[in-house]
């Protein structure tokens, strides 16, 4: 062996070791994982349901999947609330919140019109594609400018995800019980609506909007067993 061979050999394992020392302090020191909070814990569990829900979806339960998003969607509510209430809001906690409203409201939408409402796989390609532009460039604004403020009152620019979601639930029931409502017209409800969560509207943080929502999710979820169990 040539001395410019050996020279490089040594050299390739020393860059190896080196490597192998930064993924061993990586794994032993201050990674994501130890990073973790109680409420990015909370924040994962949404992402669980998500994920149950978009099997669901693709097994054809629509009614069930859709319960198992809402499950995801008290698990979204309740991380917030307790990073709220325990000082322990951070931007790095946005991120990861942000990430998941992503499959807990924008995948899980753009399934449930695909599942159950769309025409064919064309229209359910647009409205899946508008649903998640528009709701995820809504989700990066959101990480870059927060909440706004208007007299000690927040608020979201533009509609936010959980809305847009609200909207495909909505046609989803429409189309259940309205004879005349179909795949188009909710296709069309849906792309109207999405250019509003990147909008100057301002979505207030009420306690009237959260109590607002939380009745829709308690008659989503009575609609959805109603149907499942041929009740209507």
């Amino acid at each position: 062996m040539t001395d410019e061979l050996r020279s490089a050999l040594r050299g390739g394992l020393d860059t190896l070791d080196a490597r192998a020392n930064e993924v061993v302090r990586s794994s032993t020191g201050d990674n994501m994982i130890s990073r973790l909070g109680t409420a990015d814990w909370l924040s994962l569990g949404a992402l669980f349901w998500a994920w149950v829900g978009a099997i669901l979806f693709v097994s054809n339960e629509p009614n069930w999947a859709i319960l198992a998003v809402l499950v995801g969607f008290a698990f979204d509510k309740a991380d917030g609330y307790y990073a709220r209430k325990t000082g322990s809001t951070s931007a790095f906690g946005r991120q990861i919140d942000s990430f998941i409203d992503i499959f807990t409201y924008l995948v899980s939408g753009a399934l449930l019109y695909h599942v159950t409402l769309a025409p064919n796989a064309i229209v359910s390609s647009v409205v899946g594609f508008v649903v998640l532009a528009f709701g995820g460039l809504r989700l990066i604004r959101h990480n870059s400018e927060g909440f706004g403020d208007d007299s000690g009152t927040s608020y979201y620019h533009g509609t936010t995800v959980v809305h847009t979601h609200l909207v495909v639930l909505a046609n989803y029931f429409l189309f259940q019980f309205v004879p005349l409502w179909n795949g188009w017209v909710a296709g069309a409800t849906i792309i109207a609506v999405c250019p509003l969560m990147t909008s100057d509207y301002k979505a207030y943080k009420t306690d009237a909007g959260h109590l607002i929502v939380g009745v829709a999710g308690a008659i989503t979820v009575a609609l959805c067993l109603a149907l499942e169990f041929g009740l209507v």
